[in-house]
């Protein structure tokens, strides 16, 4: 795609790092023909970093030199270019340019590799083109991108209170496609957002997306027309393959369309090629897995850990093959939950759980497949390398085996599926068996990818060199025997190609026919019109046979990409097996159980354990718990001190509820109040703890009150404070009960048993726990006065209504607002789009005044 094609090139939004110094830019230096090639690059992509290769180097210009400088850590220099004055430059070796474009990127810079594609031709200019746009969500070569990482581009467009959104993984062709209520500022968006670990959005430059979305993420501008419904549709059918959009099941989705048709084209412009066989697109359905917001995220520690400690992804991942790790990851950041895909999955676990024999031999035959799906992605786009291929080879080889270590494993849910799925494409692994060397070099510019007798051309190229080689071999030997000089040698170098040295002492032997090519500073080297005649042979037959050796590796890498489709199946199949073997480990290593899981809304934990707290302890030092939340107990007030381990038991119990994955939905913000349903479980830590204490204790009780009473709530909810007066609610809320965690005091001192027991706390041992976190003696003796001065007071004492001593706060319920009151009454159905808009206007102003 080009400019004219499409309109303007996209811009990048972020900030720019400080200027070092002033000197002419490149658009107001002389005119030579290497700056008019670069400002028309520069043109196409204004907001880019331009990486021009000039010999041995990548060189910036004007601005871009200006902006990289800082971020590369190099010499910010400069070159005259005509009278108009100096242009600043700065370089990289071209054999370090990778590490570069990776600092490039990290700093949010888009980078165009603008590479030398043609040879240099007399004093001609050598021809140049730009081979890739880079940029966070395009960066899809292997050296750019972690086996482990998830780099999504992510296209947003906003319509009609709904946003829609494509999700590219360029990597291995995957595009995910949504629409979402709520619009541009909703949580939902935020949350699926974070989900797909979008590393750049692609927006309109309509402005309809704010900035506040997805925040510090690099974004793309790109013009309002890419993001047409219709031309979307067209460029859907033309990278897929298909003949309409009705054959993708994307009739009901046309905003994710508009988004869809704006990251290919972005993609497009990067110079990456998705083929139809590559093209995978997926629509995912709201509510089609457990919804998971931010907060949650974090304290859970799914993918990061809140301190030093590990995540539950490290936790768990026992996996054998990058992709298997990404599954695993994904698995975890989109929880189940449908009752009978959960069971699916689960029997799919504990059936390599029970087999041991099998769970070992299926992680020996994963070693082997290393990378699949990428690899496959590589070759459809043309920048596979010989070990890319070989990769591609062992995989293949490996699926046999990997199917036969699960040859008696029966009943085995998502696991027998898999297995099924678990073949490679015969003409594949025939092909590249037939034609690669064990292990081949990382690249092909010297050759060695090919086995000898593979092919007949490339043999006979070999052998016209042969002789020649055999000649150059033993030339050292037979010039020493020659000249009689000892000391004699040859020697090859790129520069020079073959020569003869000979030291500076003994030069005087040197024979006639003995042609001087270099001097060195204590010898000199020679070439004879033999040698020359003999490199020549070997040089050009090596030449020749590079060539020939580059033309099937390409033939290998097309042959694979064709067959993309078949073989991204086989690396899903073989993902999946990986990711439950993974699981499989862990639980045989660890004694976890297969939970059981229904369509009820009972969550009953029996002796449940955090899986990180308790690796960090070690074996046999964490104290299990248990939790039971059903219909008659949906709420549970947990009491105790601080550092008793009221969060673990929390955390703890959501962990294992979405390693179950039930059927629920987990929260950790205000949202919860607006959001819950009974099918959710809500996760409460001090709520209140940052106010006043009236003030905290007035919010924690009417939330609790309201979970409770509230007819669209009812969710199964766990509520630690600090706050044990709460505790005399469970005797006015009857679906409310009180677990305190266990403490024993003895002599003046507190042992926390990290036991949940039944019943409230009356204490909050808080002068404990600050002597147990190193306050000075004289402050907790003060502290004690005062404790008891407060407690013959009691402030904060409840007072008896019929006979039960219960906490009562009296917090009147508010008015009704005449706004709210005549919104309730207005008949919606019955007002015009206009009249209802006019009539918010009005009522909005009301509720202003």
């Amino acid at each position: 795609m080009t400019p004219g094609a499409e309109g303007r090139a996209p811009h990048l939004t972020g900030a720019t790092p400080a200027v070092v110094r002033r000197t002419v830019d490149v658009d107001m230096a002389g005119d030579t023909p290497i700056l008019r090639e670069y400002r028309a690059v520069k043109a196409e992509h204004p907001d880019a970093i331009v990486l021009a290769r000039l010999g041995d180097f990548y060189e910036m210009f004007g601005r871009d030199a200006e902006v990289a400088s800082p971020i590369l850590g190099v010499a910010l220099t400069g070159r005259s270019f005509g009278a108009a004055g100096r242009v600043p430059m700065c370089g990289v070796p071209f054999h370090a340019a990778t590490h570069h474009v990776r600092r490039l990127l990290g700093a949010g810079m888009r980078v165009v590799m603008w590479d030398q594609v043609g040879d240099a031709d007399g004093g001609k200019l050598v021809r140049r083109d730009v081979t890739r746009v880079l940029s966070a969500g395009t960066a899809v070569d292997a050296e750019l991108l972690a086996d482990d990482a998830v780099l999504r581009c992510v296209a947003v467009v906003a319509g009609q209170g709904r946003a829609g959104v494509a999700a590219l993984d360029a990597s291995i062709g995957d595009l995910e496609l949504m629409e979402l209520a709520g619009g541009i500022d909703s949580s939902v968006l935020g949350e699926e957002l974070l989900r797909l670990d979008a590393a750049e959005l692609v927006v309109p430059e309509s402005g309809a997306v704010s900035d506040s979305v997805l925040a510090g993420v690099p974004r793309a501008v790109l013009p309002d027309s890419l993001f047409d419904v219709t031309r979307a549709d067209q460029r859907l059918l033309t990278f897929s393959g298909v003949a309409n959009t009705h054959a993708l099941g994307l009739d009901d989705v046309p905003l994710a369309r508009s988004a869809a048709g704006a990251v290919l084209a972005y993609c497009e412009r990067a110079h990456i090629v998705i083929t139809p066989e590559l093209l995978r697109i997926r629509v995912r359905r709201p509510g089609s897995t457990m919804r998971l917001d931010g907060a949650t995220r974090r304290n859970l520690e799914l993918l990061s850990p809140l301190g030093e400690g590990t995540s539950l992804h490290s936790t768990l991942d026992r996996t054998r093959t990058p992709m298997g790790s990404r599954l695993l990851r994904a698995w975890l950041q989109e929880p189940l939950i449908d009752a009978t895909a959960i069971a699916h999955r689960a029997a799919g676990v504990q059936a390599v759980v029970r087999d041991q024999t099998a769970r070992e031999t299926l992680a020996a035959a994963l070693r082997t497949v290393r990378d699949l799906e990428r690899v496959v992605a590589r070759c459809a786009q043309g920048s596979a390398s010989p070990r890319d291929l070989a990769m591609v080879r062992d995989a293949c080889a490996a699926a046999p085996h990997v199917r036969e270590a699960l040859a008696n494993v029966v009943h085995a849910g998502a696991a027998s599926d898999a297995v099924e799925q678990c073949v490679a494409p015969g003409a594949v692994i025939d092909r590249l068996a037939q034609m690669l060397v064990e292990d081949p070099p990382a690249n092909s510019r010297d050759g060695g990818s090919i086995r000898d007798g593979a092919d007949p051309e490339l043999d006979t190229l070999l052998a016209a060199g042969a002789g020649a080689r055999t000649y150059i071999a033993g030339l050292e030997r037979s010039e020493r025997e020659r000249t009689g000089i000892r000391s004699l040698r040859v020697g090859y170098n790129r520069v020079f190609g073959y020569y003869i040295e000979v030291p500076n002492a003994q030069r005087g032997g040197v024979p006639d026919g003995y042609e001087r090519k270099q001097t060195l500073v204590g010898a000199e080297r020679y070439v004879t019109a033999d040698l020359k005649e003999q490199e020549s042979i070997v040089l050009h037959a090596r030449e020749r046979a590079v060539v020939r050796e580059q033309e099937l590796l390409r033939e290998m890498a097309s042959m694979v990409a064709l067959h993309a489709a078949e073989l991204e199946r086989t690396a899903r199949a073989l993902s999946t097996l990986d990711a439950l073997q993974s699981l499989a480990h862990v639980a045989a290593d660890r004694g976890w159980v297969r939970p059981e899981v229904d369509d009820s809304e009972v969550i009953d934990i029996e002796a449940g354990r955090h899986p990180l707290v308790e690796r960090a302890l070690g074996p046999g030092r964490f104290v299990p718990n248990d939790c039971t939340l059903d219909a008659a107990e949906r709420l549970v007030i947990l009491t105790g001190p601080n550092m008793a381990g009221k969060s673990t038991y929390l955390r703890q119990v959501a962990i294992i509820v979405l390693l179950a994955t039930f059927m629920v939905e987990m929260a950790e913000t205000a949202l919860i109040l607006r959001q819950a349903t009974s099918r959710s479980l809500v996760i409460l830590d001090e709520i209140g703890r940052g106010t006043s204490t009236y003030d905290g204790l007035s919010i924690a009780q009417s939330v609790v009150e309201h979970i409770h009473d509230s007819p669209n709530l009812g969710c199964r909810t766990l509520f630690a404070t600090h706050f044990h007066e709460l505790t005399t609610l469970a005797a006015s809320l009857p679906r409310v009960r009180n677990a305190r965690v266990e403490v024993v005091e003895e002599g003046g001192a507190v042992t926390f048993l990290h036991r949940i027991m039944p019943g409230g706390a009356d204490r909050s041992y808080g002068i404990h726990v600050a002597k147990l976190a190193g306050v000075p003696a004289s402050v907790l003796v003060r502290a004690r006065g005062l404790l008891a001065d407060l407690e013959q007071s009691r402030p904060l004492a409840g007072r008896t209504e019929g006979g039960a001593g219960q906490l009562w706060l009296d917090i009147a319920p508010p008015a009704d607002h005449p706004v709210v009151s005549e919104l309730a009454e207005l008949d919606i159905d019955q007002l015009s789009p206009i009249a209802a808009l006019n009539k918010l206007a009005e009522l909005r102003e009301r509720a202003a005044t």
